[in-house]
């Protein structure tokens, strides 16, 4: 299942609307790099741990 994470649920002072969708490994790779390059965290492991505990199931998409 695909997963999501959304940068509107974690309120910050620049208001980001950033989502990101994809397979679980690629979506903790591309917030880690967006958290460190926009948010200024540090790419460490224990942040790619908190981001994976944060990530949801993407809501099936219906045609």
């Amino acid at each position: 299942m695909r997963k999501v994470m959304d940068c509107r649920e974690y309120p910050s002072e620049m208001n980001c609307t950033l989502a990101i969708s994809g397979e679980e490994e690629e979506v903790v790779a591309a917030a880690a790099q967006h958290a460190a390059a926009v948010h200024g965290h540090e790419d460490t492991p224990e942040l790619r741990s908190s981001l994976r505990g944060m990530l949801k199931d993407e809501a099936p998409q219906h045609a």
